[in-house]
């Protein structure tokens, strides 16, 4: 049976990457269903990353095109794993105090408790080693969630320091390794 992964992409000049994470994930036989957060669309179109994933890409939980379906509660129970990558320092902390005001935010909190989740943040250095983002992701590590950590790099802002998105090799081992746990 095919593995599926829940793909949610936030506001993070990284978001660029889904695609091609999408692209690799489906080459290796996984099907990748996406969400979105509005400020990911200022990065990336989401008729990318259908195209890429062969599947609607959802982006509003205030949406809902089937009366059948309430679109983040379903993606909560038919995905095998959460990612969210890139992940915005604005993202983890609204999960990190338990708010759903979006898509990607309500979706996570419908989450069964025992699902792999994973966290891949992506931001500036200061922003990532801020004290109140190294909290909130200790808060959602307590929760379940396993860090993706950033890499170092030059930054798109010219800084230098950790806070790059991981490389896509790292991001699908870890996918690998969680679903194989689970």
């Amino acid at each position: 049976m095919t593995k599926s992964i829940l793909l949610a992409v936030t506001g993070s000049i990284s978001a660029y990457k889904a695609a091609d994470l999408t692209n690799q994930l489906r080459k290796l036989g996984y099907s990748v269903q996406i969400i979105m957060s509005q400020a990911a669309t200022d990065f990336i179109t989401p008729l990318t990353l259908q195209v890429l994933s062969k599947q609607p890409v959802y982006l509003d939980v205030m949406i809902e095109e089937q009366p059948d379906r309430i679109n983040h509660i379903d993606l909560a129970k038919e995905a095998d794993l959460f990612i969210i990558a890139p992940a915005s320092a604005n993202t983890i902390a609204k999960l990190a105090n338990g708010l759903a005001d979006n898509l990607v935010t309500a979706t996570a909190l419908a989450l069964p408790n025992d699902l792999p989740k994973l966290v891949a943040p992506a931001m500036n250095t200061k922003m990532y080693d801020n004290p109140l983002t190294q909290r909130n992701l200790s808060t959602l590590k307590e929760v379940g969630y396993q860090e993706i950590e950033p890499r170092s790099s030059q930054l798109a802002c010219g800084d230098i320091g950790r806070g790059a998105l991981a490389d896509l090799s790292t991001i699908i081992k870890r996918i690998e390794e969680a679903l194989n746990e689970s």
